[in-house]
């Protein structure tokens, strides 16, 4: 079996040193993401902030973020 798997590890080390050399002389064409990756990322970023902004501020929501000055205790009764 060592063979078998010496010839497989020469061979898969043939293949990736081929496409190295295969993408080494193509010249790199920007696709759309190196385009415009970043404008959309902030795009959305500042969709999403906009949004919760107005959410947090416009719609009336009760948040409930702390009950500390507005819950009181009830008195106690004893039995």
């Amino acid at each position: 079996m060592l063979p078998l798997v010496k010839t497989a590890v020469r061979l898969s080390a043939r293949g990736t040193q081929w496409i190295a050399a295969r993408q080494s002389h193509h010249k790199h064409v920007p696709n759309f993401h190196d385009k415009y990756g970043n404008i959309v990322l902030l795009g959305g970023a500042l969709f999403c902030v906009s949004i919760w902004g107005y959410v947090a501020t416009q719609t009336g929501i009760e948040w409930n973020l702390s009950p500390v000055g507005r819950v009181t205790p009830k008195e106690w009764r004893e039995k």
